[in-house]
């Protein structure tokens, strides 16, 4: 099924700073499968390492960490190795990056976001008090103000995807969303486990998405209002 293969969501892995990440991976999830074997290979080399990068006051830095030139970590940032961070990252005060994160070279993430287990690609941004949980975003993929990529079900069973009614199993019980290259999620936006979202997809404010959803589509809300007289009513 083409539309759940790596290539249907990255269309440049080989620009990617760490792309053996995604090495023999046909499906996308498969590479969050890799990460800790990936990190642990990396470290070999580059272990608990900082390159010419800017620390904020008052960070927290622990476990197996590599931190490249020209990245920018503000105040008040915890990080919890294994992670692996790129060039020319921004990571904003307050902000999160827990085990198993890999972020790309020009990406950044926003005031007390948190990251968990994640790939962030080149250039990719998670605005300020955001949550991506389990999840691979593209190449330039913007994640909104508040957005949710929530990572398990209710009940903590393994997570499903549906396409063309047939049903495929991931055989993974944390697994968030996969966003493509170039999409855009808006402020407030809750994708639920297991959400695939194509490239050059735009998703807008305020939305609850789900399941799959086509590349290069502009996804809108239906909002309805209902107005009624008030009184007129000082207030203390």
């Amino acid at each position: 099924m083409e539309e759940l293969k790596l290539g249907y969501y990255f269309k440049d892995i080989e620009s990617f700073t760490f792309k053996d990440v995604f090495k023999n991976c046909t499906y996308p999830w498969e590479a969050l499968n890799n990460i800790n074997t990936y990190i642990k290979e990396f470290m070999k080399d580059e272990n608990m390492q900082i390159n010419k990068a800017q620390i904020g006051e008052f960070c927290s830095i622990t476990g197996n960490y590599f931190i490249d030139e020209g990245t920018k970590i503000h105040a008040n940032v915890t990080i919890q190795g294994p992670v692996i961070i790129g060039k020319n990252v921004e990571i904003q005060s307050g902000a999160l990056i827990r085990p198993g994160t890999i972020i790309g070279d020009n990406a950044s993430v926003g005031h007390s976001s948190e990251v968990k287990h994640a790939i962030l690609g080149n250039k990719s941004k998670v605005a300020s008090l955001a949550f991506v949980g389990d999840s691979i975003l593209g190449k330039s993929t913007r994640i909104g103000s508040g957005t949710i990529l929530a990572n398990r079900r209710f009940d903590q069973k393994d997570i499903t995807i549906k396409i063309n009614e047939e049903k495929i199993d991931t055989g993974l019980d944390f697994f968030g969303s996969i966003i493509g290259d170039n999409s855009r999620l808006g402020a407030n936006v809750a994708s639920l486990p297991g959400t695939f979202i194509g490239s050059y997809t735009w998703v807008l404010p305020g939305l609850q998405v789900r399941g799959f959803i086509p590349a290069e589509k502009r996804i809108f809300p239906k909002i309805e209002y209902i107005i009624t007289n008030n009184p007129k009513v000082e207030l203390k």
